[in-house]
């Protein structure tokens, strides 16, 4: 089979893992979340993995608190840990291969530190990287991160998924008319104010000709379509 992506960079929020819940981790979403990366290994796809933190802490929880910006941003950081190790005790009980690497020190519990020579290695040997702590300062979304190992890593793209099935010209939850975009460049995200990531993130992406594609993560079959080439939410590149 010809894949369009053999490397991929996928990356879901905290709250994608809580299920019907409100706050956590639901053990069912957590396996169909994990078959999906089963079904891409078994077509030979490597993976890499940011997963966000808001299920378990979010910073708006802590606003008139008292407490700074950096620290809840490094607890923000430890709640991307904890989502991280779920996934790889998971994935390794579906049968796969699967690391943590933390931008944080965290002895005994993950890897510490990022070295693209070293994920590149694990990703080329079929396993799963998991990469946890964001970048490991504070100020920086886990877009950002997920758009900063993926350009580390040699990914092939970065893979947004998110709970709608791509980028509309307005909120379809809220406007019937809203219009889903097949591809767009970033010209014409940036232009039209489209909402695809932070600008930090996004701006690194088109810096380094990193496409972006945001989808439905709880679609049927959606990233296997993805690498496959096929049309499956919206495409976001240089337009070339």
């Amino acid at each position: 089979m010809t894949l369009k992506y053999k490397r991929i960079l996928l990356k879901f929020s905290g709250e994608a893992l809580m299920g019907e819940g409100e706050f956590g981790l639901c053990a069912s979403t957590l396996r169909k979340v994990v078959q999906q990366v089963k079904d891409l290994r078994d077509l030979g796809v490597e993976v890499g993995i940011v997963v966000g933190g808001g299920n378990i802490f979010r910073g708006a929880q802590i606003q008139g608190s008292g407490i700074a910006r950096t620290t809840g941003d490094h607890m923000g950081m430890m709640a991307t840990v904890i989502n991280a190790l779920a996934l790889r005790d998971v994935i390794e009980s579906m049968g796969m291969k699967a690391q943590v690497l933390s931008a944080m020190s965290i002895e005994g519990i993950a890897t510490d530190g990022f070295n693209a020579n070293v994920a590149k290695k694990l990703l080329s040997a079929g396993e799963v990287v998991i990469f946890a702590a964001g970048t490991g300062s504070p100020f920086f979304t886990t877009d950002t991160a997920a758009a900063l190992r993926g350009v580390e890593i040699d990914a092939d793209i970065v893979l947004k998924a998110t709970k709608v099935d791509g980028i509309y010209s307005a909120d379809p939850k809220k406007d019937p008319a809203a219009v889903r975009y097949s591809v767009l460049s970033y010209d014409q995200v940036i232009q039209q104010n489209l909402q695809v990531m932070d600008m930090t993130a996004f701006v690194l992406c088109r810096d380094h000709k990193m496409p972006i594609r945001v989808f439905d993560m709880f679609k049927d079959q959606a990233v296997i379509r993805i690498v496959k080439g096929e049309d499956e939410g919206t495409l976001v590149s240089t337009g070339e």
